[in-house]
C-alpha cells in the first residue's frame, strides 16, 4: 500500500502529476492511500513512489481533467481515490466511461462537481465586501464560509468584477488578495478578521427595502436560493424577517389600491399631429413648396409632395425622394418607383388607387462630380418633415398605411420597430387604423445575388398583396 500525501488537496496539477507517476508505475487504485498534508496527525510524509514501468501515459479525454479540477475542490476525502480509479479505468480502455451516467464513480463525480459549482455560484451571489481604511486608502474585505475549497476558482471572477479596487476575500480554509495588479492566496482566516459593517450599508438597506416587492415573495424559494446560513454576512438580512411579516398586508393594500392605467405608446407620427399645418391637400402641397423647417430645401430642386386620390383607402409611405423624384417633383418615378409599379401589377393593385408619399419631402444627397449620391436624412430632418406627413394622413383619412422601408416604419410604429422581423403583417394602430411594413423597393435593387434578389422580390410582392383586403 502506497501512502500519497498532497500539500494542497485541491491542486489539480499536484494530483495529476502524482496520478501520472502512479499510473506509469502500474500501481492499482486499490494499492494507494491518499491523504492531504493536513489530514495526518503527525504530518507523516508520503511513501516514495516506485519507478515507472511504462514510458507513456495513455491519452484520456480532456473533459476528464476539467471534471477532475472541479471535483478536487470538493471536501469529500474520497475525491482523490475516486478520480484516480476513473483515470485508471480510462487508461485501461474504458474510453466511454464519462458517458456512463449509471456508473457509480461517474455519478459520484458529477454529483460532486454540481455541488462545487453551486457553491461557487453562492459565493459570487452572497459575498459582501466592506470598506476598511488602511494607510489613508480604501481596502475592501469580505468574509464567506463556503462548503467547499473554491476560493482559488472564484477569485478570478472578483478580479474581473472589481479590477480597480484593492480587496481581500477571507474564508476559513484560505484567503485571496488583490492589490490592483497581482492576485495572491494565503492561509485561512477567522470571522473576527473581517469587518461586520461599513458606512454604506444603511444606504443599501434603505434601497433594498424600497425595491422589495411583497407580491412576488416566495419564502421557500428564497430560502432555497439564499440559505439562512448566508444571512449573517448580508447587510440586508436583518430586514428580511420584518419584510416577510409585512408582506401580506402590503400586498392586500396593493390589490385594493386603484389600478394604474398604463400610458399609451405615442409614435413619432402621433407626436407630429399637433404641429401639422392646416388646409386641404392642395393647400398643403402649395405650403410645402416654401418649407424651411430644415436645411434640405437649399440644395434640393423642389419639394416632392405626395400624390394620389384625396380619399384613398391606403396611403403608401416611402422614405425620401431620389435624384429623379427631385427633378420631376413626383414620388416614386425613378428606378425604385418603376420596380414598385411592377410589383403592384403582379400583386393585382392599381397605383391610381393609392396615395403615395414619403416621410421626407426633399432629396438629400452628396455631390460626386456630376452625380448626386443619395444620403439618408438625419433624425432631426425626419422630425422636421413629419408634420407634413401627419397632415396628409389627417386630410385623407385612409383605412390603412403601408410603410416601405425602416424610416417610414419607425415613423409610424416607433423606434423599436424591427423591419425584417416584423414585416408583412397588419398591426392595429391606436387611432383605429391598420398599418403594415415591408422593404423599400430600392433595397431590392441593391441585392447583389440574382437568386436572392428574385426571392426578395417575390416576398415583396406577397407583402403588397395584403393591401388588396384594405382596398
Amino acid at each position: 500500500m502506497y501512502r500519497v500525501t498532497l500539500d494542497d488537496a485541491s491542486d489539480l496539477d499536484a494530483w495529476r502529476n502524482t496520478a501520472r507517476a502512479l499510473l506509469l508505475a502500474g500501481v492499482a487504485p486499490a494499492d494507494v492511500a491518499w491523504q492531504s498534508a493536513g489530514d495526518s496527525l503527525f504530518g507523516e510524509a508520503g511513501d516514495t513512489l516506485p519507478p515507472p514501468r511504462a514510458t507513456r501515459v495513455p491519452a484520456v479525454p480532456r473533459r476528464f481533467l476539467a471534471l477532475a479540477g472541479v471535483v478536487l475542490a470538493h471536501t469529500d476525502p474520497r475525491r482523490h481515490a475516486v478520480l484516480y480509479r476513473m483515470l485508471w479505468r480510462l487508461a485501461d480502455g474504458e474510453k466511454s466511461l464519462l458517458d456512463l451516467a449509471t456508473d457509480d464513480d461517474v455519478r459520484w463525480a458529477y454529483t460532486c462537481a454540481k455541488q462545487v459549482t453551486r457553491d461557487m455560484h453562492k459565493m459570487k451571489a452572497f459575498v459582501r465586501f466592506r470598506e476598511v481604511r488602511l494607510d489613508n486608502e480604501s481596502v475592501y474585505v469580505a468574509w464567506f464560509e463556503p462548503t467547499h475549497d473554491i476560493v482559488t476558482r472564484v477569485a478570478p471572477f472578483f478580479v474581473r468584477r472589481f479590477t480597480g479596487m484593492r480587496w481581500s476575500l477571507l474564508t476559513p480554509s484560505r484567503t485571496a488578495h488583490w492589490d490592483g495588479a497581482t492576485l495572491s492566496f494565503g492561509p485561512g482566516a477567522q470571522r473576527a478578521d473581517a469587518p461586520s459593517d461599513d458606512a454604506l450599508e444603511d444606504l443599501w438597506r434603505t434601497y433594498y427595502a424600497s425595491i422589495f416587492n411583497p407580491a412576488r415573495l416566495k419564502v421557500d424559494a428564497m430560502r432555497r436560493e439564499m440559505p439562512v446560513r448566508y444571512w449573517k454576512n448580508l447587510p440586508e438580512a436583518r430586514l428580511i424577517p420584518e419584510l416577510v411579516r409585512d408582506a401580506l398586508p402590503r400586498m392586500q393594500a396593493m390589490v385594493e389600491k386603484q389600478p394604474t392605467v398604463p400610458k399609451k405608446k405615442i409614435t413619432p407620427l402621433q407626436k407630429a399631429v399637433d404641429d401639422a399645418p392646416e388646409g386641404s391637400l392642395t393647400a398643403l402641397r402649395r405650403q410645402a413648396r416654401d418649407c424651411r423647417a430644415c436645411e434640405l430645401w437649399k440644395p434640393a430642386t423642389q419639394t416632392v409632395f405626395g400624390e394620389g386620390p384625396a380619399h384613398a383607402r391606403v396611403v403608401v409611405i416611402g422614405e425620401q425622394p431620389g435624384d429623379q423624384e427631385d427633378l420631376a417633383g413626383k414620388p416614386f418615378v425613378g428606378p425604385a418607383g418603376k420596380l414598385f409599379d411592377k410589383a403592384l401589377g403582379e400583386a393585382g393593385i392599381e397605383r391610381d388607387q393609392l396615395y403615395v408619399t414619403n416621410t421626407v419631402k426633399h432629396f438629400r444627397f452628396e455631390p460626386r462630380g456630376k452625380v448626386r449620391l443619395h444620403k439618408r436624412a438625419s433624425a432631426e430632418q425626419q422630425a422636421a418633415c413629419r408634420p407634413w406627413l401627419a397632415a396628409e394622413i389627417d386630410r385623407i383619412q385612409p383605412a390603412a398605411l403601408v410603410c416601405l422601408g425602416a424610416m417610414a416604419a419607425q415613423a409610424v410604429f416607433g423606434a423599436s420597430f424591427r423591419l425584417m422581423a416584423q414585416r408583412g403583417a397588419w398591426i392595429d394602430l391606436p387611432d383605429g387604423r391598420r398599418a403594415m411594413a415591408t422593404v423599400h423597393p430600392s433595397y431590392l435593387l441593391r441585392v447583389p445575388d440574382p437568386d436572392e434578389r428574385e426571392q426578395a422580390y417575390a416576398q415583396f410582392v406577397r407583402d403588397l398583396t395584403l393591401m388588396r383586403e384594405a382596398l
